[in-house]
């Protein structure tokens, strides 16, 4: 939000540059990101002097120029020859010395010495246009004649270079979006730095009734909508442009004048933050204003000319027969105040955030007046900021005060009651501050202390502090007024965060597996939990009926809560490759979230909310590449599945003991399921979709894993690490070449041969597999390798070939198995 340095010191009193004032602001919370000097006329008028013009004789070689002598105030009279037809000699004059310069939009001139028809001149008098105090190019400009020679003209004008001061305002801070706002921040700032000042507002004392001749009633059908609404007529005003100053104002913060009544309300919601409309009387048809809600699907047009479908929780200020304004969000198109009107009925108001918000989403709409409203105006100003307004429209555009003001109040807002104990203050800060500073502090930001204890203090907290009202509010308002800069953080930190038992531990394994895969070659990724709900559309193994939707999304590309970490690693893997760096291995911790509707209990509002822990794995591009010992090497999945399981084995768990299975969904082209033997999943691996990959613009396969973290630390609960000695019996490795059906995995074959012998077979492995000629249709060839070994004793043929011969006839019933 931009402030005007000037206009700041309108309302507080004190003695600092610019740049002081940021650093200040910056100081108690309110970042200013830039000054900038601004003038309210380019140039600033320098190098122009008021001037005395002494002679005036015709141009010996033009019939419409004239040679003049000029008085500047010092030193000799300069010789200027003039254009313009009404320069006479007596005359009081604005005049460009040599070396000034002059603006024509964005082109610029500067005044030199010349000859104009072989007459020598010095300097330029000049018209309104030309040195842009105006737009009139009749003539030049003759000033009063008690005008003083040798005066600047920014003097003479009282041109000032202003400040403006770019201020990143919170969405907490409601307060501060107004140049008063800012005000009261920065005088509670300068009473604790002990720098005199002083707070103040115009006074609208002056409003008066002067007659009842234009009396339009208020009728508040929703009140919850709308608390408070306020309104006064004003008749016979003269709707023209705004007069220079007000202009000024409103140019320099970047808003475009458009006529005295309109700037008026512009002028007040940036002064005030109290939003402001002011309706056309004559338009208002029954001579009453309706605050209600109209049915769904009402047609409106707004004053941007754009027909909208009004929702029936969307909230209109009507008159008797028809809508005229989205109340609080934007008027429309015959509602407001041009050149033909006459009569004007101010409105003031206050409307609850939540329903002012809402109804901007859903119009895509988003004005000076909808940011406020939508984070909570002071409900207590409104008929200040209505009485204030109502004698400025007198002021500039004429007219009578021709009602009496119309608030309908439903409940009057009631200061927030805090109990702040001095102990806490304390123990939050990290530093004992005196009593009287907190007392100073409190009172300096418009908080009532009515009640005081040697332990704390009660406080009545403005509605206008809609952020503060808890007693660790009010500390952090005291803390950042008295200066982050005064604490001194302690060299040890007691933190409330510690954790304990299962938390420590599984932080402990996230460390130890987050180093290992970086061992392995990972980069870990940290993408946002927000995500875009249009890459759940017609999904099955996450439907976007699951997708935790966003209220107030910022974009259509953050508007829901992640179901899976993949997509954010896609959009990774995509950012890399369009930079020529394709060949990935990613990694990330994060939570995934899901909503179920049957889980819906309007007692538990958060029972259809659910959040996992996980782990994501992504592989894509070659494995090696460019390397002068080795051939490029493409990834494959057999290599994630490699990480997977190494991944399983530091945790402590035994592959032997899990059930890993197909997987077949609309994520992988080709996958497998990590599950406990109770039916938990704890991980899918496989090679994602080509479909997916198309949609990120990824050409080469990426192989992609995800762990469920949450439910592989309750399979390891029970898991004991234990240490044996080295066995000092050899280990026999026997092979089988197996020939089997195609649709039979090695998985198959592992599993049965671990049933088959539990005790000495240490390892099963596959070392080749064959497909081809001399073998029967639909059967493979699988090489399989097991190691057998005895802790206690030597293996014997005897004892090996049993073993073996179990084996093979387990392989042969179950499997259909043959040995080639």
């Amino acid at each position: 939000m931009n402030i005007s340095y000037n206009w700041l010191k309108e309302y507080v009193d004190f003695d600092l540059t610019p740049e002081e004032v940021a650093a200040a602001l910056t100081s108690i919370g309110l970042e200013t990101g830039s000054v900038e000097e601004v003038q309210t006329i380019k140039g600033g008028l320098e190098g122009l002097v008021i001037g005395e013009v002494l002679t005036c004789i015709p141009h010996p070689n033009s019939d419409h120029m004239h040679v003049t002598t000029v008085n500047l105030g010092q030193g000799e009279p300069v010789q200027i020859v003039c254009g313009a037809p009404n320069v006479a000699a007596g005359q009081k004059v604005v005049i460009a010395t040599l070396g000034a310069k002059l603006y024509d939009g964005d082109e610029c001139f500067t005044i030199k010495k010349s000859k104009l028809r072989g007459v020598e001149s010095n300097g330029m008098i000049c018209a309104e246009d030309e040195i842009g105090i105006g737009t009139d190019h009749a003539g030049i400009i003759v000033l009063p004649a008690d005008a003083v020679p040798g005066t600047l003209a920014k003097d003479y004008y009282n041109i000032k270079s202003d400040y403006v001061l770019e201020v990143d305002i919170t969405p907490n801070r409601a307060d501060a979006c107004s140049h008063y706002g800012v005000a009261r921040d920065l005088y509670a700032y300068l009473v604790q730095n002990n720098k005199p000042t002083s707070l103040k507002k115009p006074s609208v004392d002056a409003f008066a009734i002067e007659n009842h001749d234009l009396d339009i009633n208020v009728t508040v059908e929703n009140s919850e909508a709308c608390p408070r609404y306020a309104g006064v007529t004003v008749k016979g005003v003269t709707v023209k442009e705004s007069p220079e100053w007000l202009q000024n104002k409103l140019r320099i913060i970047g808003l475009r004048p458009i006529n005295n009544v309109v700037d008026i309300t512009n002028y007040i919601v940036h002064a005030f933050g109290q939003p402001l409309h002011c309706f056309d009387a004559d338009k208002i048809k029954g001579g009453e204003v309706v605050v209600k809600t109209m049915p769904e699907g009402t047609p409106f047009v707004t004053l941007d000319g754009v027909e909208r479908k009004l929702s029936d929780r969307d909230l209109m200020i009507c008159d008797t027969e028809k809508p005229m304004c989205i109340a609080g969000v934007f008027g429309g198109l015959d509602s407001g105040s041009t050149e033909t009107t006459k009569d004007v009925f101010i409105e003031s108001a206050y409307f609850h955030p939540t329903w002012v918000r809402k109804t901007a989403r859903r119009h895509g709409l988003n004005t000076d007046a909808s940011f406020r409203f939508e984070r909570g105006i002071d409900p207590n100003i409104t008929i200040y900021c209505l009485k204030l307004a109502a004698l400025m429209v007198k002021e500039l555009a004429g007219g009578t005060i021709s009602s009496e003001v119309k608030d309908v109040c439903a409940t009057p807002a009631q200061d927030f009651i805090v109990e702040l104990s001095y102990e806490k203050v304390h123990s939050l800060v990290g530093k004992v501050i005196p009593v009287e500073t907190i007392k100073s502090i409190v009172t300096s930001l418009e908080m009532k202390i009515t009640n005081e204890t040697a332990e704390g203090l009660t406080l009545a907290v403005p509605p206008y502090r809609v952020d503060v009202q808890r007693d660790c509010d009010v500390i952090e308002d005291i803390l950042r007024i008295y200066g982050y800069n005064n604490v001194e953080i302690p060299s040890t930190l007691k933190s409330s965060l510690t954790t304990k038992g299962e938390h420590d531990k599984s932080n402990k394994l996230q460390n130890l597996v987050a180093e290992q895969l970086v061992g392995c070659g990972f980069n870990e990724i940290l993408n946002n939990s927000l995500t875009r709900a249009g890459y759940y559309e017609g999904m099955e193994t996450y439907p976007s009926k699951n997708l935790v939707m966003l209220l107030n999304p910022l974009s259509t590309d953050l508007n829901a809560m992640r179901q899976t970490l993949l997509f954010g690693g896609l959009e990774s893997i995509s950012h890399n490759a369009n930079r020529k760096n394709a060949d990935l291995k990613f990694f990330e911790f994060g939570n995934c979230y899901y909503f179920n509707e049957e889980k819906k209990n309007p007692e538990k509002s958060l029972a259809a909310y659910t959040e996992n822990y996980h782990l994501g794995l992504w592989v894509t591009g070659k494995k090696v590449s460019n390397s002068w010992a080795h051939a490029d090497e493409e990834s494959s999945v057999y290599e994630l599945k490699a990480y997977v399981e190494n991944i399983f084995q530091r945790l402590g768990l035994n592959m032997r003991n899990l059930v890993v299975g197909n997987l077949t969904d609309d994520i992988y082209a080709a996958a497998l399921s990590v599950q406990t033997k109770g039916g938990k999943r704890l991980a899918t691996f496989g090679i994602v979709t080509k479909k997916i990959l198309k949609a990120f613009d990824i050409d080469n396969e990426v192989y992609y894993a995800d762990l469920n973290w949450k439910e592989l630390m309750k399979a390891i609960r029970s898991v004991k690490i234990s240490y044996t000695e080295v066995s000092k019996f050899p280990a026999v490795k026997r092979d089988l070449a197996l020939l089997i059906d195609k649709k039979v995995q090695f998985a198959e074959i592992e599993k049965i041969a671990y049933e088959t012998e539990k005790k000495l077979l240490k390892d099963v492995s596959l070392f080749d597999v064959y497909e081809g000629k001399n073998l029967e249709a639909g059967k493979k060839s699988y090489a399989v390798s097991f190691l057998l070994q005895d802790e206690a004793q030597t293996l014997n043929d005897k004892m090996i070939d049993k073993i073996m011969s179990k084996l093979v006839k387990n392989l042969e019933d179950k499997l259909d198995a043959k040995l080639r």
